[in-house]
């Protein structure tokens, strides 16, 4: 029987979620008959993550499970779940329940409506500190800003996608992947389904404010050139101001040389000043060498030791 539906779950210790999320996959899409599978991803969990999903895939055949030999990362665990859907709509989803999958069907009703790529849009978070809600906040509107892509504000990895776009987005290969980036990147018809993000069901976070950060750098250099236009702004300002300084000196002491120029102390400060923008500046011009040097290393995104319920 084919598969109308995917639903791929990246899993990394989620041994207290992992049954009450199958029981509301379940739930949801049992309306589609046997038309559906669960692709659970283990991330190298080091709890009884792995033991539980194979459990449930024992028990329910239309429970699928990818292994990883180590953990790679949320970003390249949602790639390997799409590289082994089936289905004619794919969609993505944290396993924290803090993503409703009753929304789910609504979703599917908008793809029955023509849409390609249904966005999950939070229009509330609870459970979120004030600053970590207003620095997500305003990374979603720089990048949009900085970007040439209409990147969808305040969504995660919860979507649906088309059979289409899913295939189109198999064949880019990045290493560093911000695929809420390249969703967007793909075009075709884009729309929104908003919701309210829960607090998370049980565990911790697997996104501490240091991976997000990651993520933010990883969506900038990735679809933007931004970084590298600000250091050359940066680079124009210091050289106008480091000219009108000469300039000063110049003209201040034409009239009565001295052999030492009153104010070293202030030189030497714009010196550091100065080599501490071209160090930064060499920073950014260094991450994007970086991303270049591990693309051409073409090393695989993910390695898998095992999988489970596969044809």
């Amino acid at each position: 029987m084919s598969t109308f539906i995917s639903v791929i779950v990246p899993l990394y210790n989620e041994e207290l979620v992992i049954h009450e999320l199958y029981k509301k996959l379940t739930a949801v899409l049992h309306r589609y008959k046997d038309e559906y599978e669960i692709i659970l991803i283990n991330d190298g969990s080091r709890d009884k993550t792995l033991q539980l999903a194979k459990q449930l895939c024992f028990q329910d055949k239309k429970v699928k499970l990818i292994n990883f030999s180590r953990n790679f990362g949320h970003q390249a665990a949602l790639t390997a779940g799409m590289d082994k859907t089936s289905g004619r709509v794919v969609v993505t989803i944290d396993a924290d329940l803090q993503d409703p999958p009753e929304i789910i069907p609504e979703m599917v009703k908008q793809w029955g409506e023509g849409y390609q790529v249904v966005h999950g849009v939070r229009k509330k978070r609870k459970g979120e500190g004030i600053f970590r809600h207003a620095a997500i906040f305003l990374f979603y509107r720089f990048l949009r800003k900085t970007t040439h892509i209409d990147i969808t504000v305040d969504s995660g990895d919860f979507r649906l996608m088309d059979r289409r776009v899913v295939d189109e987005l198999k064949k880019m290969r990045e290493k560093n992947r911000y695929i809420r980036g390249m969703v967007s990147w793909v075009g075709f018809r884009q729309t929104e389904v908003e919701y309210v993000r829960e607090k998370r069901f049980a565990g911790k976070t697997k996104y501490p404010f240091r991976k997000l950060v990651k993520l933010a750098i990883d969506g900038i250099l990735s679809f933007s050139s931004f970084p590298l236009k600000i250091s050359l702004a940066i680079g124009y300002f210091c050289s106008l101001v480091s000219l009108l300084i000469i300039l000063y000196a110049v003209i201040s002491n034409y009239p009565y040389p001295e052999p030492t120029i009153p104010g070293w102390i202030f030189v030497f400060l714009i010196v550091l000043f100065l080599g501490g923008i071209q160090l930064i500046t060499i920073g950014i011009l260094g991450q994007y060498i970086g991303r270049i040097y591990e693309q051409t290393n073409e090393r695989p995104i993910y390695i898998m030791e095992e999988h489970i319920n596969f044809e």
